[in-house]
């Protein structure tokens, strides 16, 4: 019995400075605890297969799969603001490609595989801790409908990896439409290598935008694409209470997907200002700045390609600004109309801004919990009591000023009150991949090998827009001693 990947590799086709051909380092013990069995069949992979010796090795990077070709991509990136000129996977592999069962090509990638020439340093490993939270934020975000990359697979190593302390290595195996990155045109960029600036945005277009081709000014059609990927996919984060966490250029996907869970977190308590990152000293990154830090890094992305858009430099700069300028609009439309959906509203009306305005700061102000406000409010469009609306409110004064004003809002709609609820339920999650139920399920994984409560957490946030009454507790925030404060990155 054969494991089998029908590899169709792209990528690795382009010129050799795109990355190092590199094998990964074999493991002790490989372990699998955790196979993505509905992804592994959307891709065209025999799951049955995959839950085998042979396929724990492959996922583990100890035995490479007939057709693969294991390649470290190279990159740079702005990390906190401070342009880094290479950087690269420094503990990833890319195996390969597949088309997979929908005609999208994806990319299988290995990530804790191992050194690379790209390490700097680094032990080019993963802790099991930020594989479980990779997995865990990652298929949750896929279930809530937001854009990401996937987990097909992780994988106990049998070794230990050394961070603060010594902690059981892993490896998670990475899926993505591409794992191209603003970074990755910054690194030809950096080194005025226009040919491969020029190489990659064709082999982009070919890939995420084909329709870019047959414009006037495929390039700019790319840079406005991009835009518009990134505009809408920003707004979905804020729509759910997400912080990425660390935005640098390296960990902004081209083709539009959320990418690179390392010190990321779901507010509990709406606060704009939210930091978990534990890197992230000046709140750069803070929940409020996400739509902000966006739009730079798409400038820096509009600098590599102006070369590109005409041989005008003038003409191409202006037109690369008005490609910029249309970011605020695109992000403003998608995340206004998310919050109309999450309060009810079917239609947009005069007031409806700074009625949304007033509940969030009341929220900011009255440390209210995100998550279960707007699906306490779902409930109540269905007629249910206050109350349990009220009580997440420190002082509820605010809050019942405020649902006068939104009962005579949505009563001036002609939708009943069973449409409203249901619309309202298919847009608010009632469970989100809370940081300390995170860190539980860690706990439990690293310091008892229980796997459990991981697998329990995974079922529930496989259907985050359904009441389940018998897995209430995962939907309440942390106690007090419950807090999670800080995330990190697991380098």
């Amino acid at each position: 019995m054969t494991v089998h990947f029908p590899f169709d590799n792209s990528y690795a086709a382009l010129p050799a400075d795109f990355f190092t051909r590199v094998a990964p380092t074999p493991v002790t013990r490989p372990r699998l605890i955790k196979l993505n069995r509905p992804l592994a069949l959307e891709l065209g992979l025999d799951p049955d297969r995959l839950d085998s010796p042979e396929g724990a090795d492959i996922l583990a990077g100890q035995r490479i799969p007939e057709g693969a070709d294991p390649i470290a991509m190279a990159y740079a990136g702005h990390q906190f603001g401070q342009f880094v000129p290479q950087l690269g996977d420094g503990r990833a592999i890319l195996l390969g490609e597949v088309i997979d069962k929908n005609g999208v090509r994806r990319d299988i990638q290995l990530k804790g595989s191992g050194p690379t020439p790209y390490s700097r340093r680094g032990d080019g490993r993963a802790a099991l801790g930020p594989v479980l939270r990779e997995y865990i934020v990652s298929e949750a975000m896929a279930a809530l409908g937001i854009p990401t990359t996937r987990s097909l697979a992780a994988v106990i190593t049998g070794e230990t990896v050394a961070r603060e302390t010594l902690l059981p290595g892993a490896v998670l195996t990475r899926v993505a439409t591409s794992h191209i990155r603003v970074g990755t045109f910054q690194f030809f960029a950096a080194r005025r290598n226009q040919d491969a600036v020029k190489a990659l945005a064709d082999h982009v277009i070919a890939r995420h935008y084909p329709n870019a081709a047959n414009t006037k000014q495929p390039y700019l059609a790319l840079l406005q694409e991009v835009i518009r990927r990134q505009a809408e996919l920003v707004a979905r984060w804020l729509l759910v209470g997400f912080i990425h966490g660390v935005m640098n250029t390296d960990n902004c996907s081209v083709a539009g997907e959320t990418i690179d869970y390392g010190p990321c977190a779901f507010m509990d308590g709406y606060d704009p200002a939210k930091v978990f990152s534990s890197i992230d000293q000046t709140g750069r990154y803070a929940y409020g700045n996400q739509p902000r830090i966006a739009l730079w890094n798409l400038t820096r992305l509009a600098e590599c390609l102006v070369p590109l858009i005409s041989d005008d430099q003038d003409a191409a700069i202006a037109d690369a600004e008005a490609a910029l300028g249309e970011f605020s609009e695109r992000f403003g439309k998608a995340y206004d109309a998310g919050l109309r959906a999450k309060l009810g509203l079917f239609t947009a009306q005069p007031g409806d801004r700074e009625m949304i305005g007033d509940l969030l700061g009341a929220m900011t102000e009255q440390q209210a919990d995100f998550t279960l406000t707007f699906r306490g409010l779902s409930d109540l469009a269905g007629n249910a009591e206050t109350d349990s609306v009220r009580g997440l409110f420190a002082d509820p004064t605010a809050f019942d000023l405020w649902l006068a004003r939104w009962q005579q809002r949505i009563a001036a709609e002609p939708q009943d009150a069973a449409t409203r609820k249901a619309a309202m339920q298919a847009v608010n999650p009632a469970f989100i991949p809370r940081n300390h139920r995170i860190q539980a399920v860690i706990e439990a994984a690293v310091e008892r090998d229980d796997f459990a409560p991981f697998e329990e957490l995974l079922a529930v946030l496989a259907h985050p827009f359904q009441d389940q009454p018998d897995f209430a507790r995962y939907a309440l925030p942390p106690q007090p001693h419950e807090q999670v404060l800080q995330t990190f990155c697991g380098t």
